[in-house]
């Protein structure tokens, strides 16, 4: 009986709010959920020793902050009976039905034993909630509203678990409440975590605060004073508030900038809250008559919503005795946007202009996120990809047509082009910002104007992955990278086994055949498409698994009968090279072969073939270590264009000779994409290092030969090794 009245005196609480918005009706739904989840939790403690009820209930409150409706409500308080207590799905919607299910079992963990390790299981933790959350928007508030919750009882716990639990809120759950707009929400977490990681350094720190907001405090005021005197006069009736840094972005900025706690001066604000958009503007300027603004420091977040819907004006000015203090104007309904995001659906029903925009930014999001998911398949990967996305700063660039687009700061156009379209991503060569041609790697600001040129011809470059900074470009890259490498893979491992069966004078099976049915099981792969991919990548020697399928074996004695004969030839047939067949065949960089050099091919272990010239040092290294390795390889009849090589040449140190040197290498159909130069006062000479783009050697012949009109050239050495041991020396 006394368990009982406690249980009734612990909701209590909760029901005081309920009755401020929701009728006798639901108020008794969710208590019927409350004690459905007390009786099943019964006996269960929490680490403090509290009763494991109070934390459901404590969930619940928050929730009934934002006035979630009755059905989260019920998921609030039933979110850990699916995981903790063996509750199935089938009998929580027999008691409260499949919405209420639905979200508890979104909000529910899969179980550990099915994971190698806690990454994993982190990530498919989230790759389900995320599939709950673009279904219903509640199951995100529930979890956070969860996560808090035991963000403020984590002392309860031990602290290496503490440190971890809090790294893991820092790195998603606070990002996610930032991109939902939710930021009162997103402060505390951070400065719990900030608590919880490095406790000293938040003693420390909240000393300091409270020594320097004493000292503070009149300048506050008298500037509060000065506003309110100068803002009536202009017509402008407005709600002045003080705001303060939490603790954790002044750390954050003393660890960014090298500062100590007094170089930190922007640690108190004021607020302007007016009744329209143009009284923003208007208090904005009837400010920057009464204090000197700072340059560089106005943002304008009502023209340029930020990408989670928020919506300010923002600018820092020169108080007295030269302290920067930082006012943000905004309208009362951007006000509870900007404090509580999503759940301002719930809390101001009357924005409905603002709430559909903050719903379109939260759909455009979740979408992001769910086409990261699609593309992924590694789930570390797909962590990691989340992390990145989860980006708390953002620039705007706008496309050719005027559409603004929100990137994380650094983003560059590679990123910008996956934004538009992934085929627009995957087909891009170049780049237009603000009209001038750039480099694909080049980092926007925000403001610029940007143009992607494509070319169905073009595909993403593994280099690409160095310096994107979104998640869906990443995870774009990576899936176009990782499909295209294992059929590309296919096809040529399987060019491979069948030039390794010729030589050895033995018939292909076709695809049906019994005998690959055999070797897939011998050798514990999935497919014949596996063991070819594995040809293709180096992992399996073509002619090891050729010998598989020798006639040694009954299968084969018994079976060539039925191989199609007209496959086998009396002569050696090599491996055909086109120089542009993608990430199984690649020509060596050190040697840059091209069409009409006589070729060394080797397979190397994850790289597919890689191509040398038949002089290459590196490539006779190789043969000559592992000759098993080596395939034979000739230029195809068709080749690719605009292949790379390495120029060495030395000239007179004379002005304008790299411009005339350059003006004929154009002149010949060529194209420079390196240049470095050397001096040597020694000679009065200088050597230029150029890479250039040829389509064969006769192409590099003519280029030479234009090379050499130059008078001041004395020599041109074409470079066929990294360190230049080898060179070829075209005689002038």
């Amino acid at each position: 009986m006394k368990d009982f009245i406690s249980s009734v005196v612990s909701f209590s609480s909760l029901s005081e709010i309920l009755r401020t918005y929701l009728d006798p009706k639901d108020i008794e739904y969710v208590r019927e959920a409350y004690r459905f989840a007390d009786k099943a939790h019964l006996g269960q403690f929490r680490s403090s020793g509290s009763p494991y009820i109070s934390h459901p209930l404590a969930v619940a409150e928050i929730c009934a902050g934002w006035m979630l409706d009755v059905h989260a409500l019920s998921a609030a308080l039933l979110h850990d009976v699916m995981e903790d207590q063996g509750i199935l799905k089938h009998e929580l919607i027999e008691k409260f039905g499949l919405e209420v299910a639905e979200l508890v079992d979104g909000l529910s963990k899969l179980d550990r034993l099915d994971f190698a390790n806690r990454t994993e299981q982190q990530a498919e933790n989230f790759r389900k909630m995320l599939f709950a959350i673009s279904r219903d928007i509640r199951v995100i508030l529930i979890k956070l509203a969860d996560r808090l919750h035991n963000m403020r009882t984590i002392d309860a716990i031990k602290p290496e678990k503490r440190r971890r639990i809090s790294k893991e809120t820092l790195d998603i759950y606070a990002p996610i409440a930032y991109r939902l707009g939710l930021n009162l929400l997103f402060r505390e977490m951070q400065d719990l975590c900030f608590s919880a990681m490095y406790p000293n350094r938040y003693k420390t720190l909240y000393k300091a605060i409270l020594s320097a907001r004493g000292n503070r405090r009149e300048i506050i005021s008298k500037i509060r004073d000065s506003v309110n005197t100068s803002l009536p006069a202009s017509g402008i009736k407005a709600n002045i508030s003080s705001r303060e840094k939490t603790l954790f972005g002044i750390y954050t900025k003393m660890v960014e900038q090298k500062k100590t706690f007094s170089e930190v001066l922007d640690i108190y604000g004021l607020r302007i809250i007016v009744k329209t958009i143009p009284e923003c503007y208007l208090a904005l300027g009837t400010l920057h008559q009464l204090y000197r603004p700072v340059p560089g420091k106005f943002k304008d977040y009502i023209a340029i919503p930020k990408t989670n819907g928020y919506q300010s004006l923002h600018t820092t000015l020169v108080g007295p005795y030269g302290i920067p203090i930082e006012f943000q104007l905004r309208t009362s309904e951007m006000h509870y946007i900007a404090e509580e995001g999503v759940a301002s659906h719930w809390l101001y029903k009357g924005i409905k202009n603002e709430l559909n925009g903050i719903q379109k930014y939260t759909h455009q999001w979740l979408q992001s996120l769910l086409d990261i998911q699609n593309q992924t398949r590694d789930s570390a990967e797909f962590l990691e990809h989340i992390k990145i996305d989860l980006f708390p700063d953002a620039i705007y660039v706008f496309t050719p047509l005027g559409k603004i687009i929100s990137l994380p700061k650094g983003a560059t156009p590679v990123d910008f082009a996956y934004s538009i379209h992934t085929d627009i991503g995957n087909q891009a060569v170049t780049t237009k910002v603000n009209g001038e041609y750039t480099p694909l790697r080049t980092e926007l600001n925000s403001g610029d104007k940007v143009e992607i040129i494509t070319s169905p011809a073009s595909r993403p470059n593994a280099q690409w992955l160095n310096y994107v900074r979104t998640g869906r470009a990443r995870s774009e890259i990576r899936h176009y990278l990782r499909t295209m490498k294992y059929e590309e893979s296919v096809a040529f491992g399987e060019r491979l086994l069948f030039q390794a069966l010729k030589k050895q004078n033995i018939p292909l099976p076709n695809h049906h055949h019994p005998l690959w049915k055999r070797f897939i099981q011998g050798r514990h792969s999935s497919s014949r498409e596996e063991i070819l991919a594995d040809i293709g990548l180096g992992k399996r020697l073509a002619a090891a698994v050729a010998r598989r399928f020798a006639s040694e074996n009954q299968i084969v004695a018994t079976t060539a009968a039925a191989v199609d004969e007209s496959i086998l030839s009396s002569h050696f047939t090599p491996i055909f090279i086109h120089g542009g067949e993608g990430q199984t065949v690649q020509l060596s960089i050190c040697c840059s072969p091209l069409p009409g050099d006589l070729l060394i091919g080797v397979m190397r272990l994850g790289h597919g073939l890689v191509v040398h010239t038949s002089d290459c040092l590196t490539g006779i290294k190789q043969r000559n270590r592992d000759p098993e390795s080596c395939v034979e390889v000739a230029w195809d009849q068709e080749t690719a264009k605009h292949l790379p090589t390495r120029l060495e040449i030395i000239t007179q140190n004379e002005r304008g000779v790299l411009g005339r040197v350059a003006s004929r290498i154009t002149a010949m159909d060529s194209n420079i994409i390196q240049v470095s130069t050397h001096d040597d006062s020694e000679s009065a000479t200088i050597v230029l290092n150029l890479i250039i783009q040829v389509d064969n050697r006769k192409h590099l012949a003519r280029v030479i030969r234009a090379i050499r009109q130059v008078k001041e050239v004395q020599k041109i050495i074409r470079l066929k090794n990294r360190k230049d041991i080898h060179k070829s020396i075209y005689a002038i």
